[in-house]
């Protein structure tokens, strides 16, 4: 035997048993594999690992030496596969082990519940761990579930001989219970924020749903759910009216970081910056496209215009304009040439001229 393991009859008999199956252990492994993976996806669970692994026979011999003889024979050996599922959150935990229950066959006597044990340097062996079959049969295998906090503090224990035979000083064992009691809180607290800013954004939309703008803090998710009551619709419909143009849609996105320079706090924000200048905007837009013979526009055309509307009217002049374009369309010297036939433009205008006279 390799490494001068040397086992028992009983043992030399369980080894042969384990080279007599080896040859299905490997198919066992990938169909258990691909049948979870398959699974987890249709469900739309996002984990951060799934790993598989046959027992080696160098692995299995120092079992063996250290523990044969509570093996009657090489079916009692439950994790000569072992399946392992890495997950973000301690909820996830839970999720595909009620999916392992419905594709897999559970041995429950043999699977145990680590996360039940309570010890304060338990925290990396806090894996939920399922003995399984395939629903048709066959040999049983190890399903183990854990954190991606557990399983970084298992290797970090592993990896520095803590739960080795070497005995360790109580200074270190202290220091080593202080961290899995602080990393255990961490990951109890990463899943409660998350359960906490799913139910904050579920209250942002039903806020905007019910129109209460005033409300909802302007940001990236308030945003989004914002664009689906098409708050530009109006404006753009009036724009492409012009040449009868066709809209198709983008991402407006862009034009967070602009929208919140204005200084604009909430939706509500939003929602009276496009009433007070949608028809300026309109008026902008009108200058510039009815000398044209552009037919297809994106739906961020209102928005665009409303923003350099803004801009005109609080004195942000051609540099501000350019802003907007480059914020927009990314930095570029054109974007100049783009605002300054944009303030020749815009000169001509009502609210422009009003605001000329209102300066002299």
């Amino acid at each position: 035997m390799e490494n001068n393991v040397i086992l028992d009859p009983h043992g030399e008999a369980l080894m042969r048993q384990y080279r007599e199956i080896l040859p299905k252990l490997e198919p066992l492994s990938l169909s258990a594999y691909n049948l979870l993976r398959r699974e987890l996806r249709k469900q739309g669970i996002y984990v951060t690992a799934i790993e598989r692994r046959v027992k080696t026979e160098k692995s299995l011999a120092g079992k063996l030496e250290r523990k044969g003889a509570k093996y009657k024979t090489i079916d009692d050996i439950t994790d000569l596969v072992g399946l392992r599922v890495i997950t973000f959150y301690t909820d996830e935990v839970d999720k595909v082990a009620a999916i392992a229950k419905r594709i897999f066959k559970i041995d429950w006597q043999e699977s145990v519940d680590k996360r039940k044990l309570h010890q304060l340097d338990s925290f990396g062996y806090s894996s939920l761990h399922y003995i399984c079959r395939l629903q048709e049969g066959g040999q049983r295998f190890e399903l183990q579930m854990r954190t991606a906090l557990q399983h970084v503090w298992s290797t970090i224990e592993h990896d520095t001989g803590y739960k080795g035979d070497v005995k360790i000083p109580r200074e270190y064992i202290r220091q080593f219970n202080r961290l899995a009691g602080m990393l255990e809180l961490v990951d109890d607290e990463f899943s409660r924020l998350r359960t906490v800013l799913t139910d904050y954004r579920r209250q942002l939309q039903a806020l905007v749903k019910s129109g209460q703008l005033d409300d909802v803090p302007l940001s990236g998710d308030s945003f989004t759910n914002y664009m689906d009551l098409r708050p530009f619709e109006r404006l753009n419909k009036r724009i492409a009216a012009v040449n009868q143009a066709e809209i198709y849609p983008i991402s407006m996105r862009s034009y967070l970081p602009v929208l919140e320079s204005f200084g604009l706090e909430t939706l509500g924000d939003v929602q009276h910056f496009i009433d007070e200048n949608s028809d300026d905007a309109y008026q902008l837009a009108l200058s510039q496209l009815a000398t044209t013979d552009l037919d297809i526009l994106s739906s961020s055309v209102g928005l665009q215009y409303l923003c350099l509307v803004y801009v005109l009217k609080h004195d942000g002049g051609r540099s501000g304009l350019k802003t907007i374009f480059d914020t927009i369309n990314g930095e570029d010297e054109a974007n100049g040439t783009l605002a300054d036939m944009m303030w020749e433009q815009a000169e001509t205008l009502p609210f422009m001229q009003k605001k000329l006279k209102e300066g002299k």
